[in-house]
C-alpha cells in the first residue's frame, strides 16, 4: 500500500499553500492581523506586531472582518430559518440528529475564511444511536487529488486523517479477530502514541498538522483514503470495466488496518466538499478580498494612535523673564493645572505665558480613515443597510429593505455556491440510509 500511502501525501502535501492562505486568513478573522512576517533595518525577520513594538508603537486592531462574518453568516441562518431548510423535508430528522442548523454555520464560517467546506457522511453507531452522522472536517486534515471541476466530478482520491486512541483503533478494525488486534498493538507500539510510524516523510510545520503523525496526547494516526478504482466485471457475454470507489484505512507505515468498496447506495466516497471559486484549480476565499484593506485600516489607526500621543496637548509656554520673583514653578503648574487657578507675571518681558495644542485633524489621516472604511464596504460587498448601522431619518422602510435586498445580491454567488453544497450533501446523507 505504499504506492496509495505516498498519493494520498502528496495530494496532502500540494495543499501546503492553501493551509498557510487558510492560516492567515483565520489570523485576521480573530484579530491576529499583525501576524505577517517583515523584516526590520536590519534585516531580522518578525511579525508586524513585533516590528511595531520595537519602534515604540502600539499594534492597534480594529477587526472589520469578524464583524462582516458575522454579518454574513447571520443573514444565512436567518435566510434557512425563513425557508425551514432544517426542519422540513426529508432532511429533517437528519437535521435535528446532527444539529445541523449550528454545523452548518460553523462550515459557512470556514468557508468564508477558507474558501473550502468540507462534511463527511458516516453510516454508524454513535452514543446517539446507529444512523446517518456528519462532521465538520478540518481543512488541515483533508487532502484530495488536484481537481478543476467546481462540482468535484474529477475527482479520483480524497481521504481525511483521523486522530484515534489506540483502544478505538484495535476495537473498530479488529473485529474478533485476536490476530489482527495484536497486530494492530504491535504495529503502534514501534513508536508511541502520538510518535510517527513514518520517518521518511515529514508533515507541513506551518499548518500544525503531520501528515504520520499526531501531536494529541494518547492518540494515534489513521488515515482514510478513497480511490477510484477501475474493475474488470464478467458478465454472461463478456468481460466489462466499471469504476468503483474503494475505501482503506491505514496506518502510518502503510499497513492496511481495513478496506471496503464504498457500501452507500450512492456509490461514491462519505465526503461532500465545495472549494471557491476553482478558477484555474484556485481556492480564492471572501476574507481574502478584505485583508489589505483591513491592514490599511489598521495601519491609519495606529498612525493617529501615535500622533495624538506625541502631539502636544496643553503644553504651557512660560516665559522665564515674566515669572515672578519668589514664586516657585511648582507654583505655576498647580495653578495652571486649576481652571479657576490664576497665575501672576512680572510683564517685563515680550512674550506672555501661552497654551499650546496641535491640531492632529489636519493631517489628512482621518479623511483616508473615512474613505478606507467605505472602500471596505465596497469590497466586501456587505453594506451599511445589511451591517446594521444607522440609518438617515429620511430612509423609508422600503429604501432601507430595497438597500438590504441589494447587499444580499451582492452576496448572491456566496450564498448559492455554498447552499449547492448543503444541496449536495443532503442527497448523499439521504442515499447514504
Amino acid at each position: 500500500m505504499t504506492q496509495i500511502l505516498d498519493a494520498a501525501y502528496k495530494a496532502w502535501a500540494d495543499a501546503g499553500a492553501l493551509r498557510e492562505r487558510r492560516l492567515r486568513h483565520k489570523n485576521f478573522a480573530y484579530g491576529n492581523q499583525w501576524c505577517d512576517m517583515v523584516r526590520n533595518r536590519e534585516g531580522i525577520r518578525m511579525t508586524e506586531k513585533e516590528l511595531l513594538e520595537q519602534e515604540g508603537a502600539k499594534p492597534l486592531t480594529n477587526n472589520l472582518i469578524r464583524q462582516l462574518i458575522k454579518t454574513v453568516v447571520g443573514r444565512w441562518r436567518w435566510q434557512t430559518g425563513e425557508k425551514g431548510s432544517y426542519t422540513d423535508g426529508a432532511i429533517a430528522g437528519i437535521a435535528s440528529a446532527n444539529s445541523l442548523a449550528e454545523l452548518d454555520s460553523r462550515a459557512l464560517e470556514e468557508f468564508l475564511i477558507s474558501g473550502c467546506v468540507i462534511q463527511r457522511i458516516a453510516r454508524e453507531r454513535r452514543w446517539g444511536g446507529y444512523g446517518i452522522w456528519i462532521d465538520n472536517v478540518d481543512p488541515r486534515k483533508f487532502f484530495v487529488n488536484d481537481f478543476r471541476d467546481p462540482r468535484g466530478w474529477d475527482i479520483d482520491l480524497i481521504g481525511m486523517l483521523h486522530d484515534m486512541t489506540l483502544p478505538e483503533i484495535v476495537n473498530r478494525f479488529a473485529g474478533e479477530s485476536h490476530a489482527k488486534a495484536a497486530e494492530i498493538s504491535l504495529r503502534y507500539a514501534t513508536a508511541d502514541a502520538t510518535g510517527p510510524l513514518r520517518t521518511s516523510l515529514i508533515g507541513s510545520p506551518d499548518s500544525g498538522v503531520d501528515f504520520f503523525s499526531c501531536d494529541s496526547a494518547g492518540r494515534c494516526r489513521v488515515i482514510e483514503v478513497w480511490t477510484l478504482d477501475c474493475r474488470e466485471k464478467t458478465d454472461s457475454d463478456s468481460p466489462v470495466k466499471d469504476f468503483v470507489w474503494h475505501c482503506r484505512y491505514l496506518a502510518p507505515d502503510g499497513y492496511v488496518l481495513s478496506e471496503h468498496d464504498s457500501p452507500f447506495s450512492h456509490g461514491s466516497h462519505p465526503f461532500a466538499l465545495k472549494f471557491y471559486p476553482l478558477t484555474d484549480g484556485e481556492v480564492h476565499s471572501f476574507v481574502e478580498d478584505v485583508i489589505d484593506q483591513q491592514r490599511h485600516i489598521n495601519r491609519i489607526i495606529v498612525a493617529i494612535d501615535k500622533m495624538m500621543s506625541s502631539a502636544a496637548k496643553g503644553v504651557l509656554i512660560f516665559p522665564m523673564d515674566q515669572r515672578v520673583d519668589g514664586t516657585r514653578w511648582e507654583d505655576i503648574t498647580g495653578a495652571w493645572a486649576h481652571s479657576d487657578g490664576v497665575i501672576a507675571i512680572s510683564g517685563k518681558g515680550q512674550h506672555l505665558p501661552q497654551q499650546v495644542m496641535t491640531n492632529t485633524a489636519n493631517t489628512g489621516a482621518y479623511q483616508m480613515l473615512d474613505i478606507l472604511m467605505k472602500l471596505f464596504d465596497d469590497i466586501s460587498g456587505v453594506g451599511s443597510a445589511l451591517l446594521g448601522r444607522s440609518q438617515s431619518g429620511s430612509t423609508g422602510a422600503e429604501m432601507l429593505e430595497s438597500q438590504i435586498r441589494n447587499a444580499t445580491i451582492a452576496l448572491a454567488d456566496i450564498f448559492e455556491t455554498f447552499a449547492s453544497f448543503t444541496e449536495s450533501r443532503n442527497t448523499k446523507a439521504l442515499a447514504s440510509r
